[in-house]
């Protein structure tokens, strides 16, 4: 008898190590993600679906949001590394300004991804993961191109471009993309812009802001739009897209006399696929941020283990000290004609959302 209880109770202790071994094996650690703002929804999505995904895989994720406030943003990042975050995801409000920070975690041992955002002018950034942020600009662009009808020789157009906020390193990518093909169309002709006004720092829109957005297309407007009509926005973000239409809006366009110019987007945000199916935004790029979460993750996971995590670029993504390996996913052009397949049959939004 006595045997058989000490049988017993070693299966038992011996149960109970096992499970508590495994216990520890989940926990992986503390993985800081620092995200820019909440004013804009992709954000706010992009930090859950990485909590969401960090923890399956046994991590603890420490989420923040700076609230487009750069001192902010620096103090959540040292709080992270001061309670042993294995790992920093860091969207910056601005690439340029975290070098202090990056090397103290680099000091510490600690690996900093860039997420979406490229983090500037730092050695201590080991690795960025993003979408293929040219070819968002190239989908911009070829919606304005074929809406308008510019390759069966329609024009010439009057179109106004702008640009996403000059401290953010993608602003660049998304503006050259869409000038890569809108230009043999300003250089022939079939594309003029009133205003003159193109390169990022003349068109860039700092913080992405829609209001500062609208009050320069007010501007736009009322300075080079008396008589003439403008046929086409190049709008980087949906936010800024809204605050366009409004402008638009205000000085009598979208009515069955004067529709609505062609106007571009990026993220997929409610109120601009409800604005694409009222007939006004024209188009948008989906980025699912969904995979970009699962994508950040894995690679995390890879480094956190010592194994080498999969990237698909080592050549684009230049920060001013080095070339960034990185992890690019693919964007997806959405308007009125796909949007339901895009955003609903996928499971992003519900369509009751959208309506």
């Amino acid at each position: 008898m006595q045997r058989q209880r000490f049988i017993r109770l070693a299966a038992a202790l011996g149960t109970t190590l096992l499970f508590t071994t495994g216990a520890l094996a989940q926990d992986k650690g503390m993985v800081g993600i620092s995200m820019p703002t909440k004013s804009s929804a992709r954000w706010i999505a992009d930090g859950e679906n990485m909590v969401k995904v960090f923890r399956e895989k046994g991590f603890k994720p420490d989420l923040q949001y700076a609230d487009d406030d750069i001192p902010n943003q620096l103090a959540q990042i040292e709080n992270m590394i001061t309670k042993g975050a294995k790992v920093l995801v860091i969207a910056a409000i601005d690439g340029t300004t975290l070098s202090g920070v990056l090397q103290k975690a680099a000091d510490k041992g600690i690996k900093v991804v860039a997420y979406d955002r490229l983090l500037r002018g730092s050695k201590t950034v080991d690795y960025y993961t993003t979408f293929d942020n040219f070819q968002v600009g190239v989908l911009q662009a070829n919606s304005i191109v074929d809406k308008l009808g510019l390759k069966q020789g329609k024009g010439p157009f009057n179109i106004e471009l702008f640009a996403g906020s000059p401290d953010d390193n993608n602003s660049l990518f998304f503006y050259d993309g869409a000038l890569s093909v809108l230009k043999p169309y300003l250089d022939g002709g079939k594309l003029v812009v009133r205003s003159k006004q193109m390169g990022l720092s003349k068109v860039g829109t700092l913080r992405w802001d829609g209001s500062v957005a609208q009050a320069r297309m007010d501007n736009l407007l009322s300075a080079f739009y008396g008589k003439d009509k403008v046929h086409a926005v190049l709008s980087p973000y949906d936010g800024m897209s809204i605050g366009i239409l409004s402008s638009l809006k205000g000085v009598g366009y979208c009515t069955p006399q004067q529709p609505c110019p062609v106007v571009t987007g990026q993220d997929a945000e409610i109120p601009s696929i409800k604005s694409i199916l009222k007939g006004e935004q024209t188009s948008t790029v989906f980025k699912d941020t969904r995979e970009l979460a699962r994508v950040t993750v894995n690679l995390v996971d890879a480094v956190v283990a010592g194994k080498q995590p999969e990237i698909n670029d080592s050549k684009t993504y230049n920060n001013g000290v080095k070339v960034v390996p990185a992890y690019l996913l693919k964007p997806v052009a959405v308007d009125a004609s796909n949007w339901k397949p895009v955003l609903v049959d996928s499971g992003y939004y519900k369509e009751g959302q959208l309506k």
